[in-house]
């Protein structure tokens, strides 16, 4: 099956099955998602995520979602950078979610990072999305 937004995909499972309580979902392995997953994992937005191999050259995630106190801990996801309209941003530009509250997740040259990070390392690159 062939995706034109992946992350989008991704972040839409995830958004779906906290709103239904479930205890994990799944969706196809990519070397970006485990990147966007696992900034999300050591930042504690979720419990953790696995990769299986379903099929020979066939991959799968399951990420373990986190609840507290019966709600999500994840607030609100949003896709910023889409296939169509791509959003890239200096080390200077990278914006601050809810006043530092939340993350921005960025695709750049050393791998997929939270804000505070890329700020720290001064890269910048695409804007994948923002958590809180």
């Amino acid at each position: 099956m062939s995706f034109s937004d992946t992350i989008g995909d991704m972040i839409t499972r995830i958004r779906n099955g906290q709103k239904a309580g479930l205890a994990s979902v799944k969706c196809p392995a990519s070397i970006l998602r485990e990147g966007v997953l696992e900034v999300l994992k050591n930042e504690g937005y979720i419990k953790g995520y696995e990769t299986s191999e379903i099929r020979k050259g066939v991959k799968e995630l399951r990420i373990d979602l986190k609840y507290f106190e019966g709600q999500g801990a994840i607030k609100e996801i949003k896709r910023v950078s889409t296939p169509g309209r791509r959003h890239y941003s200096k080390t200077v530009d990278i914006p601050k979610v809810k006043n530092g509250l939340g993350i921005a997740i960025l695709s750049t040259s050393v791998g997929v990072l939270a804000d505070y990070e890329a700020r720290k390392r001064n890269v910048g690159g695409e804007i994948l999305c923002y958590v809180f």
